[in-house]
């Protein structure tokens, strides 16, 4: 039984920080990438964050060095570490689970909100 729950979202001022979570029920999680995306009203899903099997990462240019992406293969655990948040950012964030083939895995979403 393949679950992917995601969690931490919530409402922040400008310049504050948010870490993302994301628990994932499945075999073989070491052997997955481990992608982040976010959508914001009216404008397309997009890439923010990204972290392969052997821990190499990439970050959208709009993120890059704010943002942290990771993963505990022992807990079968991936984070988004968010930090400097402005409201551009503001969008729901999902977690993705996706093999070298074509299976991957979403999780649910989570609001987050930056504000003033």
């Amino acid at each position: 039984q393949v679950q992917l729950v995601e969690s931490g979202g919530g409402l922040v001022q400008p310049g504050e920080s948010l870490r993302l979570s994301c628990t994932a029920s499945v075999s073989g999680f070491s052997f997955y990438a481990v992608l982040w995306h976010r959508q914001a009203p009216g404008k397309q899903r997009e890439l923010v964050a990204s972290i392969n099997r052997e821990g190499s990462t990439y970050y959208a240019a709009s993120v890059k060095g704010r943002f942290t992406v990771s993963r505990d293969n022992a807990k079968n655990t991936m984070a988004l570490q968010m930090n400097s948040l402005s409201p551009e950012d503001t969008a729901v964030y999902y977690c993705n689970l996706k093999s070298v083939g074509t299976r991957e895995y979403w999780g649910q979403g989570t609001q987050v909100t930056v504000s003033s």
